[in-house]
Order: structure tokens, then C-alpha cells, then sequence
């Protein structure tokens, strides 16, 4: 897991998605991209937030510092990279 500090690009709307790790079967999911600070040709990242963590609102400017862990799976053949966003906290100023 890697620490930075990051500006908020946007997030999407929270969503319900099955999970086997949830008691109730479906676990909340928001998607958001955040970007290194420095320029408008930093490195972006599109995260996963869940469960509590999804509900949490931020805003296109926001300065957050972000724990996330980066994650590889394989389906059908293919491998796909996740970016799980485990902790964020708005920096205020």
C-alpha cells in the first residue's frame, strides 16, 4: 500500500455490488480519480472506495491524502490491475 497526497479529478455516484465478504451480500461502491500533485501531466489513479468509505463525498479540486493498494487479478484469460482507495481524508486549509 502507498500514501500520497492527491487532488480530487471527480467521483462517480455510490452503487451496490455483490459481495461474498458482506453479510448482507451486497457491498456499496463509488469510483474516483484522483491525480498527483505537480501539473496537468501527473499520474492519475481510478480507485475503488467501499463500503463506508463510498459514501463519503469529495470534490473536483479537493486535496486528499489517500492510502491505496494496487492489486492485479486475472479473468478469462486476461489480467486486470485494481486501485483500492482504503482510506482517504480531506486536507483542509
Amino acid at each position: 500500500m502507498e500514501t500520497k497526497i492527491l487532488k480530487v479529478v471527480r467521483q462517480g455516484e455510490a452503487f451496490s455490488v455483490q459481495s461474498s465478504k458482506s453479510e448482507a451480500g451486497q457491498i456499496q461502491k463509488c469510483n474516483i480519480v484522483l491525480k498527483e500533485l505537480g501539473g496537468k501531466f501527473e499520474n492519475e489513479y481510478v480507485c475503488a472506495m467501499l463500503g463506508n468509505l463510498a459514501a463519503c463525498r469529495f470534490f473536483e479540486g479537493d486535496v486528499v491524502v489517500a492510502t491505496l493498494r494496487f492489486s492485479t487479478h486475472e479473468y478469462q484469460g486476461q489480467t486486470f490491475q485494481e486501485i483500492l482507495a482504503t482510506d482517504i481524508v480531506k486536507v483542509t486549509k
